[in-house]
């Protein structure tokens, strides 16, 4: 069994240590009370609030719409069903990226209301000034590189990012000054495998894989995709562990089947 299996309360320092002992992060996303609780005692070191609450939560087609007050919201149900893991909270779409005041101001909401132990944002160097802001307020700050969804309207798509060289040498170099901007760890998302090891090797904080490969320092993914609730979302990326919406719509379908004919409640389940 791993050391850090029995580390009561997971941090950013255990993050590092798993790098430097080569143990494998594990990841994943939760947006409710419920779900933090059953991820938590499944045993990942980190439960991330997504912005992808706006797709799975909210249903709609990008994580932009989402609003710093309803992010809060999810973090407050997160951290309440979680007791080990390190619990991390994405800033949305326009709450850090136009000055590093207002960045600082999201950042600081995020940590005093919904309670998170550390903030997510998406982007390099375009958006140092404020990662520096919120890292010296004393706020720990995860980055995320690679295909950043914030910025979907600029990519025009979800497909793979830096295939080429002088994006590839842009992420590396974005993710160094990531590093020195003092970021605990990196989400690197949907990169070439090889160039999401060099970017492993290259820095000395954790770097956290989707679709990246596996010689990221640990891996994330989307809740919901993991455990087969979304039907119609199948990136090559995806494992899917479980086929929930089969097993749940045959539980909805079997519950009216048992009232429509009065098979439920029975005797036993009548006072």
């Amino acid at each position: 069994m791993s050391v850090h299996s029995e580390i009561k309360k997971v941090t950013t320092e255990t993050l590092r240590k798993m790098k430097f002992d080569k143990e494998k992060i594990t990841m994943l996303t939760a947006y409710d009370f419920t779900t933090a609780k059953m991820v938590d005692a499944g045993g990942v070191d980190a439960i991330l609030i997504g912005d992808s609450a706006a797709n799975v939560m909210a249903g709609f087609e990008t994580t932009l719409p989402i609003t710093l007050d309803q992010m809060i919201y999810h973090a407050q149900s997160v951290v309440r069903g979680t007791d080990r893991a390190l619990v991390i909270a994405d800033l949305p779409f326009g709450t850090y990226q136009s000055n590093p005041e207002k960045a600082l101001e999201s950042a600081v909401r995020m940590m005093k209301e919904g309670g998170a132990h550390a903030v997510k944002i998406e982007g390099g160097k375009e958006i140092s000034k404020s990662i520096k802001k919120i890292i010296n307020a004393g706020i720990p700050v995860m980055g995320h590189l690679g295909l950043t969804p914030q910025s979907i309207y600029k990519f025009g798509t979800y497909k793979v990012r830096a295939k080429d060289e002088a994006e590839a040498d842009k992420l590396i170099a974005d993710a160094q000054l990531l590093e020195e901007l003092g970021c605990f760890g990196i989400v690197l998302e949907k990169i070439p495998a090889d160039l999401a090891k060099k970017v492993t090797e290259a820095i000395s904080i954790p770097t956290i894989g989707i679709g990246a490969g596996s010689d990221c320092d640990g891996q994330v993914l989307v809740y919901h995709d993991m455990v087969g609730m979304n039907k119609g979302f199948s990136p090559k990326f995806l494992r899917r562990y479980l086929d929930l919406y089969t097993e749940i719509t045959g539980a909805v379908a079997q519950y009216v089947k048992d009232v429509k004919s009065v098979e439920f409640p029975n005797e036993n389940e009548s006072y």
